[in-house]
């Protein structure tokens, strides 16, 4: 009998709980699988817990975490993986219902394939704020030129995740955590499911604005050298500078002592943006850890769970 569990982060959900709860057990009745549910609360400010707790279990255990505030979705996922290391295999998914748990079944049929993930894209953006989709658009193709691991747009963190990924997910001690990048990064045979985008049944996304704009930068910081465009771009207006001053200076615009301040000027851009190049770069090579703080802490349990 193979053991595996549903993951799943929750911020602010109190409203949702019961019916993903409800919606979610039709697909996780196997012969030969026991399922449980993990919730991960992520600090909720709303009565989110209590709701997790309210739930009258059916044939499918419900289990919990909650943890001491609002870390974020990557540590809630993360807090919910490191707990979950007994399982053969995991499947993590949002408590909203945006994301179908009626794709479950089609997962388990391709992980019995061989598949190590089987993780989901949309189709298309539609449905999403025009705004959104234009800035998500726009960071997959910047992020996937400055980077060796390059992202599927649109993909979900609503993917189904062998031990043997699953583990080393977990291996990787990353503080600020992407688990695009992450995923992306580990490897191992994959298989994409895709769905159309299905709005929101109750309350709204903590995504905010800024919030996704902050995760992109994260995203970009960690797995990809987009920061060292920056002093290449200085670079380049350094030469732009140097060229206009000895075409300006060869057509008797400007005089001997002008061109030559602007030529020492050029070279001190030219020379600061070599320097920044290589301050970046030695950034980039020791970033990987520099704090050692916990990712996520938990504040509270179900009882029958041993939490790390």
């Amino acid at each position: 009998m193979m053991k595996a569990r549903l993951i799943v982060p929750a911020y602010n959900e109190e409203e949702n709980v019961a019916l993903f709860y409800e919606e979610a057990i039709k697909y996780l009745t196997y012969d030969d699988i026991d399922f449980d549910i993990l919730f991960v609360n992520d600090g909720s400010k709303d009565e989110t817990l209590e709701a997790i707790k309210n739930i009258k279990e059916k044939n499918i255990p419900i289990k919990y975490i909650s943890l001491s505030r609002n870390f974020g979705k990557e540590p809630a996922m993360h807090a919910g993986l490191v707990n979950s290391q007994d399982k053969d295999f995991i499947v993590i998914i949002d408590c909203d219902l945006q994301q179908p748990p009626a794709l479950i079944p089609e997962m388990i049929e391709f992980y019995r394939e061989g598949y190590k993930i089987v993780y989901t894209k949309s189709k298309t953006r539609s449905g999403e704020p025009k705004l959104r989709r234009l800035f998500a658009n726009l960071f997959y193709r910047i992020y996937n030129i400055y980077t060796e691991r390059p992202l599927i747009n649109g993909a979900k963190d609503y993917q189904l995740m062998d031990k043997q990924v699953a583990d080393a997910f977990i291996k990787i001690k990353d503080n600020n955590r992407f688990v695009k990048g992450i995923f992306s990064w580990v490897g191992f045979k994959r298989k994409c499911i895709e769905f159309d985008f299905i709005p929101r049944q109750h309350g709204k996304t903590s995504w905010s604005f800024y919030s996704l704009l902050k995760y992109a930068f994260n995203g970009m910081n960690q797995f990809s050298t987009i920061l060292l465009v920056l002093p290449v771009l200085s670079f380049l207006l350094g030469l732009l500078v140097l060229a206009t001053d000895i075409v300006i200076y060869l057509m008797n615009i400007i005089g001997l002592a002008t061109f030559i301040i602007t030529l020492h000027l050029s070279f001190i851009i030219i020379a600061l943006s070599i320097f920044s190049y290589v301050i970046i770069y030695l950034l980039y090579q020791n970033r990987k850890q520099v704090l050692q703080r916990p990712i996520y802490l938990v504040e509270e349990a179900s009882e029958d769970l041993i939490v790390e």
